[in-house]
């Protein structure tokens, strides 16, 4: 036997392929990565498993020519394997006739999704760039991750939506400077074995330790208490879900009423307090937001609150605000208060203090403030100005020429007739799968580039089998990531894969444009071309070496920023008049004027508690009495990989682990280890029951990313055999101005499943005919 060793990357680290005879045998961590992620070993299971898309397939109603539109057979048709030449025909004639009789904004083009790493091998690039040059697609804005953050930090903050990445403390100034960190939705160090791009070495989990070694003290305020690391000793404040703005309410009015708050940076650094200050004392409404007022609705003690409170004015803080909170009805609001709170505590603009989002979501939040500049796939101006928010599509299919607000505009919903989703998976980020299963039969076309028979694919007309991350090659660099990782192909693809880029080659020669798509490169000639324009820019500081040696050697180190950065609040707080933010004001807007004049009536001028529709304090909790937390899984990326090794190895019986309280658990006859039906009005999934009390009472956490399976594909409400929680989720924006998607708000019930479980078929390809 002789074995080849090569270096790959992925979101979830850096690792060896050890390949034999053009076999993969084996995926091990990287001798220099501290604490590697399991993800990255379990992708040989499934490199070869029988759900891989081995040819073109077309779905057979759509290739017999039955009505195109409103077709319900999608997601439960048998395919037809056809040419890799038949397949391209379909396409390219079907992209003609869709933008001939319709218009190039009926192609959408959004495909939401991480995809994998590498720079050039960028699914949603390289789809985007196709599409720019043949005439232009609907496009989509913000990220399912982030979209109510994205929307309203720039207007209290200012500043792109993303910058806040450079302007809060690393871990190493966290460490040297901070005496307390409070964390509403926690720290979970699951969610720190990522980075989009790719990932040289995991380094959060060794950062967080020595911020303990210094002496900071961690307070977790999440419902889960396994949010924290045990390492960290934090202490618990479990609060009832989106709740996390009226908690703060209570800690801003405890400061205010007792003079603890910063009143000089309040008067110099900010706009808009006084105003504020008056909705904190019930001046506006009569309901003061004392800590009583807080702990009724948080189930935060009245003393936990009033305590936080002299605590966060009286130490060196931070106060960090987690992704989670904002996936909630009116998600906005816990962003902009955690800002507000953080600027009244007194350390906003101090070194390692003051404000922070996102941290441990990814190995790169709080690791480095960015990354010097690394070439990607040329962008090609999209001549479709329209666009719809990232998680308006069912909304968007069901009802075209609806008008939405979205963050002070108009937005008409266009008339998609064309889906082309390439490196994402939209049975998977989306909220209540009935619905958007109803939505997804309108167009004429849905066309899917995809490895796995997934939901997204079964639920396509035209299925393209693309080349995973191991069986092409390019580079890797990561959000943040100070390294270079080369990713020479591992292993020829699978059947008759093809990557994104030669399928995209294909029909852009079919469509009369090849040569402005390809620029007559190669794909390796693409790597190579854009590596030295990178090493080109960077010029001496970088030092980078030559092609062949970084493709030799597989790693390279670029060099790391230093700041100032734009817009610091450090700056601010020391000369406001010299160092302005980019907002109107130039200050931190606690209170906006532009915000205000929107008019909208769930989001107003400053920060609000707003009751969601669902929680547990909600009229519907007299029927579904448990709050669903569908938070991100430890055993994948999303639903990357839900196949692989490590992702089938955490599954209870084949189903996703549910957490629930010994109570809650006890009360149902529930014990762990059984099967349990978890339910609503708006569908129903298995899980394997795991009774905890690191989940508070009244909540039980399910993670997202189990392919979705319905016993009937396509008939609402049935029954999914695996455990997708959003078939349980609702599809209601977060406010109207941000129209980000509100998963964390859904109320469910759950009880034991008695009856005879039945197979999981998730990842079982469609039937198949020649």
């Amino acid at each position: 036997m002789v074995e080849r060793r090569m270096s790959v990357a992925t979101h979830w680290g850096s690792y060896i392929a050890v390949v034999d005879s053009g076999r993969l045998v084996r995926i091990e961590p990287r001798y220099d990565d501290p604490s590697p992620s399991p993800i990255g070993p379990g992708m040989v299971a499934a490199a070869d498993d029988s759900a891989r898309v081995l040819r073109p397939a077309v779905r057979k109603g759509w290739l017999n020519g039955e009505p195109r539109g409103h077709d319900t057979a999608r997601g439960r048709d048998a395919f037809v394997e056809v040419s890799w030449d038949h397949a391209i025909t379909l396409v390219s004639d079907e992209l003609r006739r869709v933008r001939s009789q319709h218009g190039d904004s009926a192609v959408f083009g959004g495909s939401y999704g991480w995809a994998s790493a590498g720079r050039f091998h960028h699914a949603q690039g390289q789809l985007h760039r196709f599409l720019a040059l043949g005439g232009g697609y609907t496009d989509s804005r913000n990220t399912y991750s982030t979209a109510a953050l994205e929307v309203i930090l720039p207007h209290v903050i200012g500043g792109h939506p993303w910058s806040y990445q450079s302007r809060m403390p690393m871990w190493d100034e966290i460490a040297d400077n901070c005496e307390l960190v409070v964390a509403f939705g926690g720290l979970a160090l699951k969610n720190s074995q990522i980075n989009p791009g790719g990932l040289a070495r995991h380094q959060t989990l060794n950062l967080q330790r020595r911020c303990r070694e210094a002496g900071v003290r961690f307070v977790n305020i999440s419902p889960i208490r396994s949010d924290t690391a045990d390492f960290l000793d934090a202490e618990w404040l479990p609060v009832i879900p989106n709740t996390d703005t009226a908690a703060m309410l209570g800690v801003a009015h405890t400061m205010l009423v007792n003079g603890w708050h910063d009143e000089d940076f309040l008067r110099r650094c900010c706009v808009g307090f006084d105003r504020f200050a008056s909705y904190l004392l019930g001046e506006l409404d009569g309901v003061r937001k004392d800590a009583a007022w807080a702990a009724k609705i948080t189930g935060i003690g009245r003393d936990a609150i009033t305590d936080l409170a002299r605590r966060l004015t009286t130490q060196r803080s931070l106060i960090m605000v987690n992704y989670a909170v904002q996936r909630a009805d009116h998600g906005e609001q816990p962003i902009w208060m955690s800002v507000v709170l953080a600027a009244m505590a007194g350390s906003m603009g101090r070194a390692g203090c003051g404000w922070g989002a996102g941290y441990a979501t990814m190995d790169a939040t709080g690791v480095a403030p960015g990354r010097a500049f690394v070439a990607t796939i040329p962008e090609v101006p999209n001549p479709v100005p329209g666009f719809i928010p990232v998680a308006r599509i069912a909304d968007t299919l069901l009802h075209p020429g609806e008008i939405i607000d979205y963050d002070g505009q108009r937005l008409t919903l266009p008339d998609l007739r064309l889906i082309y989703w390439c490196g994402g998976n939209p049975f998977h980020h989306h909220q209540d799968l009935h619905r958007l299963t109803r939505a997804w039969q309108a167009p004429d076309t849905v066309v899917v580039h995809e490895a796995w028979w997934n939901t997204t694919a079964k639920f396509a007309d035209i299925v393209l089998p693309v080349a995973t991350t191991l069986e092409r090659d390019d580079f890797a660099a990561g959000f943040s990531d100070p390294h270079l990782v080369a990713m020479p192909k591992v292993r020829e693809p699978a059947g008759e894969s093809r990557t994104d880029h030669q399928i995209f080659a294909a029909l852009a020669s079919r469509l009369g444009y090849e040569q402005e798509f390809t620029e007559a490169r190669s794909e390796i000639e693409w790597v190579r071309h854009l590596y030295e324009q990178t090493r080109a820019k960077l010029g001496g500081d970088a030092a980078l070496p030559g092609f062949e040696d970084f493709w030799r050697d597989t790693t390279a180190e670029l060099p790391a920023l230093t700041g100032p950065f734009p817009g610091s609040f450090e700056a601010l707080r020391s000369d406001p008049q010299r160092y302005p933010l980019l907002t109107p004001s130039g200050r931190i807007e606690i209170f906006s004027e532009e915000i205000d004049s929107f008019g909208y009536d769930d989001c107003a001028g400053h920060p609000k508690w707003f009751e969601p529709v669902e929680w547990l304090r909600a009229d519907l909790s007299g029927r579904f009495p448990l709050h669903l937390i569908s938070n991100q899984p430890a055993s994948r990326l999303h639903s990357q990989y839900d196949n692989g090794g490590h992702s089938l190895s955490s599954k209870i019986r084949g189903r996703e682990p549910v957490t629930i309280n010994p109570s809650d658990a006890a009360s149902r006859g529930i014990e762990s280890g059984v099967i349990v039906r978890i339910y609503n009005d708006r569908g129903s999934c298995l899980a394997g029951a795991v009774l905890s009390d690191d989940v508070m009472p009244g909540v039980v956490q399910l993670s997202t990313g189990a392919w979705w399976d319905p016993v009937q594909p396509g008939t609402s409400g049935t029954l999914d055999r695996h455990s997708n929680p959003n078939v349980l989720t609702a599809d209601r924006p977060c406010s109207r101005l941000s129209q980000g998607p509100s998963a964390h708000s859904a109320l469910v019930d759950i009880e034991r499943y008695d009856a005879p479980v039945p197979d999981v078929l998730a990842y079982s390809p469609p039937s198949l005919e020649q």
